[in-house]
């Protein structure tokens, strides 16, 4: 065989495994970065705290959000969808993890191992399941970031969400008003995972 060939051959070679190489850069690329809203990344079972709303019986609400510990402190972050556009709504942590009633009436009321009042989540004494309202863009859906503080996830303490279920109220909370801030009928309800 001529040496030109094999410096075919070997050229072939190096351009084929290169091109591997190049797949296997994109695949992790890929892997590793945000999708819209709803798509690849959204959370899966087995893949971290997380909860998934439904909407209440006569509403159209809904959403997956993820959860984190941090220090005192759960972020839950994503995306509800189905709400009243330009709106904001009530958002809390409820004491039960049960939302099999149609209402989600079965999820209980705020979650609160501490017996504090209602209250505004930025301020000092409020319950544990507390946390500012969702807002709507005007397509109906909202970012959700909220934090609920003097919480922890998992473990089986008395602060511990894992299990209770996540609320949307139809009205804005107005952390004022005792037991639930006003904040109107469940429009969706999830429990954690």
């Amino acid at each position: 065989m001529s040496v030109k060939y094999w410096l075919s051959l070997c050229a072939a070679s190096a351009l084929l495994a290169g091109c591997g190489q190049r797949d296997k850069q994109t695949e992790t690329a890929d892997a590793g970065a945000p999708s819209a809203p709803g798509t690849a990344n959204a959370p899966s079972p087995g893949s971290g705290p997380s909860v998934q709303l439904t909407p209440t019986q006569g509403h159209n609400a809904s959403g997956t959000l993820t959860l984190a510990a941090e220090g005192d402190s759960v972020r839950l972050t994503g995306t509800l969808q189905g709400l009243t556009p330009n709106g904001e709504f009530g958002f809390h942590i409820h004491e039960k993890g049960d939302c099999s009633a149609a209402d989600a009436s079965s999820a209980g009321g705020h979650f609160n191992p501490a017996n504090a009042v209602h209250g505004d989540p930025q301020g000092i004494i409020h319950h544990a399941g507390d946390m500012l309202n969702a807002k709507s863009d005007p397509q109906g859906a909202a970012v959700v970031d909220a934090v609920a503080s003097g919480v922890s996830l998992g473990g089986g303490q008395p602060n511990d969400v894992r299990g209770k279920a996540v609320v949307l109220h139809e009205k804005a909370d107005d952390y004022a008003t005792q037991p639930s801030g006003d904040s109107g009928a469940r429009i969706a309800c999830g429990v954690i995972n």
